[in-house]
């Protein structure tokens, strides 16, 4: 028969209750969003605990503070789609061999002969010997340079490829290392990108990788495209600073030459250090994740020469000693030296997993963009063409709304009134949803709302319908409603099950418009069901015991 346990009742109206209590928030935007925008921004700088920056926002903390984020067609902002000159990365690395290259070819002058340097295409090294007829022994001490390609797809092979033409040495990047360079020249200009976006607050920007070589820049609430390719090309400023001492007390005075800064992964912790760098990042030439002699995750470094120098010779002077490595002002590890490091290369362990030093050797590359970036696609949206829109939305979802209301209720009375509470509480629930996981509303997002209110009463119409010809058949009131709902079921079932998968699809290999209407469509489906198969029973349950009616007119 028509009955919902006691703790089913309570569930379900629990869960429009929550839904209720995130959608709150967005009824407040501009306000929660100080809220939020403090406290992320007392978790950046470390000298203000969120609990303060809370109190200062005025938003009590015991209410959830999500919020639906606005896409850049609804807020406004700047879009930007950049190309990542990898090659840039191939000559810096060319440059960075030689170095070493000269010196081993030097040690063997009396075999090779006088060693030159020459021009050469684009990512590669030439050299040129005396004695071409040594070739053979040249060719062999370049390739004994060669270190193992980190990446998984190139592991094992060599990263430099060494050729010969007459008398002179060709030493370029191998395949295997060219892609591994091109992934991490591309992965890394994504963190520095989000680094420096991030950095100024700014809410719900979508950086991703386009392609090869192709990065995409959305970021909602800023000004103009030219701002936005300005505050990309801030130089992160990256320091080995010697360690004065470790505290727990943001308002420590550090001293004079001194400054107090907070760590990256330790809240609450803050190091003093000298002001001065011992080496700066446009010493390093490369870090990557590797792993200790005892199988832990670690991190690799190198240096150019003149910072090797300059690092050899303090660590031989500070062996037990801390130094802090600083990125942006804040103190991402301060590892103790445990021997001294003159061959310019080193390495970072401690306790930290593979993610962790994949983590950091990108947050140690990640001083400057490492290689140039040109912009193929710029475009500004104004704040008020995305209010336009969001008002145009907005009217629309009304409208929308009401027409389905006023069709519900002229068909079918007194339950058409339910199934149009239902319509409703489902758009809130959609809300809610979005709150907590953060997503983001675009213009086909609203799209998307609007289309759920549409089709969000077809599980009513089918229930009610079935209901009609129970009543026809002459069953009683109870009865009726009860195999309306229970022969109803497969049928909406079946029906919002394909439609979900249809919206997953777009979700997954959608991008842009396509996956900001599948994200509101795919929610819509889900809290449809709940409220048009739930919720709109528990309101008839409700009547039923309160009125108990003797006929019921459909």
């Amino acid at each position: 028969m028509l009955d919902i346990p006691f703790w089913k009742r309570l569930l379900i109206l629990g869960l429009v209750a929550v839904g209720l209590l995130y959608a709150a928030p967005n009824l407040f935007y501009n306000r929660v969003e100080q809220h939020n925008d403090a406290i992320a921004a007392a978790e950046r700088n470390g000298f203000e605990s969120p609990e303060e920056a809370q109190a200062r926002a005025g938003w009590p903390g015991i209410l959830p503070s999500g919020l639906v984020n606005l896409g850049l067609d609804l807020r406004g902002g700047a879009h930007l789609l950049g190309e990542v000159h990898v090659q840039d990365v191939y000559k810096a690395r060319m440059d960075g061999i030689w170095p070493e290259l000269r010196d081993a070819l030097v040690a063997q002058r009396d075999v090779v002969g006088a060693v030159r340097r020459v021009q050469a295409e684009d990512g590669q090294l030439a050299v040129e010997i005396g004695n071409a007829d040594q070739m053979a022994k040249a060719v062999e001490i370049a390739r004994g340079l060669a270190t193992p390609v980190t990446s998984l797809t190139g592991a094992g092979q060599s990263d430099i490829a060494v050729s010969a033409q007459g008398n002179r040495l060709i030493v370029q990047l191998s395949d295997a290392e060219r892609a591994a360079t091109d992934d991490r020249t591309v992965q890394q200009s994504l963190e520095i990108i989000r680094r420096r976006i991030d950095e100024v607050g700014t809410r719900e920007p979508t950086i991703a990788r386009q392609g090869k070589d192709r990065i995409l820049i959305q970021v909602p609430g800023i000004g103009s495209a030219e701002e936005l390719k300005q505050l990309i090309g801030t130089t992160a400023k990256l320091t080995f600073n010697p360690v004065v001492s470790r505290t727990a007390d943001a308002n420590a005075r550090p001293g004079p030459g001194n400054v107090l800064l907070p760590s990256m992964d330790e809240p609450g912790v803050f190091y003093v250090i000298e002001d001065s760098p011992v080496v700066s990042g446009e010493d390093l030439t490369n870090a990557q994740p590797s792993f200790d002699q005892n199988g832990q995750p670690a991190v690799d470094f190198r240096f150019g020469p003149s910072g090797a120098k300059r690092f050899g010779a303090y660590t031989s002077a500070n062996i037990g000693q801390p130094f802090a490595i600083v990125l942006d002002n804040h103190v991402i590890s301060a590892p103790v030296i445990r021997q001294a490091i003159t061959t310019g290369s080193g390495q970072i362990s401690g306790s930290m997993d593979v993610d962790a030093s994949t983590r950091l050797a990108v947050l140690l590359r990640a001083g400057a963009l490492p290689a140039k970036m040109s912009f193929l696609e710029e475009r500004t949206i104004g704040p008020e063409l995305g209010q336009d829109s969001i008002d145009a939305g907005r009217l629309s979802s009304v409208i929308a709304t009401a027409a389905v209301v006023a069709y519900m209720v002229a068909s079918y009375g007194l339950f058409g009134v339910f199934a149009s509470v239902a319509v409703i509480i489902n758009v809130i629930l959609i809300l809610a949803v979005m709150s907590m996981m953060g997503a983001t509303l675009t213009l086909p997002g609203i799209a998307g709302i609007v289309l759920t209110v549409g089709t969000a009463v077809d599980a009513n119409v089918i229930i009610y319908e079935r209901v009609r010809e129970e009543l026809r058949a002459g069953k009683r009131i109870v009865k009726a409603i009860d195999d309306g709902f229970g022969e109803a079921m497969s049928a909406i079932i079946d029906a919002n099950v394909t439609s979900f998968i249809a919206a997953m699809v777009m979700f997954f290999l959608g991008s842009g418009p396509v996956k900001g209407f599948a994200v509101t469509l795919t929610i819509g489906l889900v809290t449809s069901v709940f409220t048009a198969i739930y919720l709109t029973r528990l309101m008839i349950l409700f009547w039923l015991e309160w009125r108990k009616p003797k006929q019921l007119v459909l």
